[in-house]
């Protein structure tokens, strides 16, 4: 059974091309804050409210926009990533796949409600700006983490 929503190989290794620099960059921003990178230019807002000052809906506003740039580039990476097939795609990947999705749905929900019962005030807005991107990096993890250890037993089963 094929996946046609897969997309072909050759978008993994661009994915991690453009994965493994933003995961720097967005270790970065969070680390020495975004004032510190500052990439600030005119932008078209859907919807922008300050801390202080007047709500604006269709608008061009100046703002920063390292943090969106990163989060789009993560975004981006990591579908490209976790959503292109492998070399040998086959039901038992397939499976692998599909398990580790599961997977990642459920450690992610469970991680977001330890932090409704135990996050509050403007740390949980921080921790459900990150939970958007820890389905798609758990997933990532678990699925390459499967495949990695499948690869290393498979000579193994072959010498008995």
């Amino acid at each position: 059974m094929t996946n046609n929503l897969l997309l072909p190989h050759k978008f993994k290794r661009i994915g991690w091309l453009i994965l493994l620099p933003s995961t720097i960059g967005g270790l970065i921003l969070l680390l020495t804050g975004v004032e510190d990178i500052p990439l600030k230019t005119t932008v078209f807002a859907v919807r922008y409210e300050p801390f202080m000052g007047t709500d604006q809906s269709f608008q061009f506003i100046h703002t920063d926009i390292s943090g969106t740039l990163v989060g789009i580039l993560f975004l981006i990476g990591a579908l490209l990533v976790g959503f292109s097939r492998e070399k040998n795609e086959d039901e038992f990947i397939e499976q692998l796949r599909l398990s580790s999705l599961l997977w990642a749905v459920l450690l992610n929900y469970t991680l977001l409600l330890v932090a409704f019962a135990f996050v509050y005030g403007m740390a949980f807005l921080t921790v459900m700006l990150y939970n958007m991107f820890t389905v798609l990096a758990i997933f990532i993890l678990r699925f390459n983490y499967l495949l990695y250890r499948n690869a290393k037993s498979a000579p193994d089963e072959k010498q008995h």
